[in-house]
């Protein structure tokens, strides 16, 4: 109970400073970014994708045996939380050929949270009698394709984001069109494909609108969802259970996509602009009138946002040995 009271306390400050940094940013919005000359500010872009880049993710060590695995993440979560808001946190134990104990991976959203997080309880007693060691990542191996395409952040990932750093007040969605769509998309097949296609599977098209008040901004996304039926679905119940779940699995993706359509621009002392991204498309210039049209007659190609708002397999991680030594000791 005292730790909820203590994280309950903890998100109601960073509510209060958020408040605070959007009525700093309502009047200027972009040029809330504006320092004086010869004043340096560390500014940091951070996106609604996977963080990715080794200055994000901290490798935490020398934790002893005393407290249960899930104490420690406990400990780890609260304490490192402090300092930004964490993507990921996992807690496992030494390899047998190490001292006993454990050892922890933090990632967060930006590098600017991990460089103060690291800073801070480096060499540090903070729940432990002995202190904690926390070293950057030097490198992390990803895989092509990660490589190649930064993975979008699923829709309840977007909304941590997006609360933490404009408040739970500094954002609202809205459906503009949640409806039932042929899924053949307009691929040439013969009538008996097209009959069984539609008999087997429910295809759902959504439009979400997201406005950021502080900053007159508002961006658009488009999400896809498709299930096959089963022989279990031709009970009344179980159909419109099916339903739910992918009119609701369209409406996930396309908050998330409507997300990439922006970032956040984070600077040291803590204010927060939000700019466009490149990832702009038809759907932003559409008047809902518009795009109620386009939903009706299907005279858009859905295909392109058939895509899951992703996650990042964990990447194997490395560290500088050098800097890692006396580690246990």
């Amino acid at each position: 109970d005292r730790q909820r009271e203590r994280e309950k306390d903890r998100q109601t400050d960073r509510e209060r400073q958020t408040e605070e940094r959007n009525r700093e940013g309502k009047q200027a919005g972009p040029m809330a970014l504006s320092v004086a000359a010869g004043s340096p500010v560390q500014a940091e872009v951070v996106q609604f994708k996977v963080p990715s880049g080794n200055n994000k993710t901290l490798f935490v060590c020398n934790i002893p045996p005393k407290l249960s695995e899930a104490a420690v993440y406990s400990c780890i979560f609260n304490t490192f939380s402090e300092h930004g808001l964490v993507y990921f946190l996992r807690v496992s134990r030494n390899a047998a050929v190490a001292q006993p104990g454990y050892y922890a991976v933090v990632k967060y959203y930006s590098a600017l949270s991990a460089s103060r997080a690291q800073t801070a309880t480096n060499e540090q007693r903070l729940f432990q009698e002995i202190p904690l060691k926390v070293r950057m990542c030097t490198k992390q191996r990803f895989s092509r394709e990660f490589q190649d395409h930064q993975l979008s952040l699923n829709s309840s990932k977007c909304q941590e984001l997006a609360n933490y750093y404009l408040g739970f007040n500094g954002w609202s969605s809205h459906i503009i069109g949640l409806q039932k769509i042929s899924g053949t998309d307009g691929c040439e097949e013969n009538a008996q494909e097209m009959e069984q296609s539609e008999r087997k599977s429910i295809k759902y098209i959504c439009v979400m609108e997201i406005k950021f008040k502080n900053y007159d901004m508002c961006c658009r996304g488009i999400g896809v969802s498709e299930v096959l039926e089963t022989q279990d679905d031709t009970d009344p119940l179980n159909y419109a259970l099916l339903l739910g779940r992918t009119q609701k699995s369209a409406m996930q993706k396309a908050l998330s996509d409507a997300f990439q359509k922006v970032v956040l621009v984070v600077l040291g002392n803590g204010k927060v602009s939000v700019q466009w991204s490149s990832e702009q498309d038809e759907v932003d210039h559409f008047t809902e009138e518009e795009l109620q049209t386009q939903l009706q007659v299907n005279n858009i190609s859905w295909s392109q946002f058939e895509h899951e708002g992703q996650e990042e397999i964990l990447s194997d991680l490395s560290f500088n040995a050098d800097s890692m030594g006396g580690i246990g000791t």
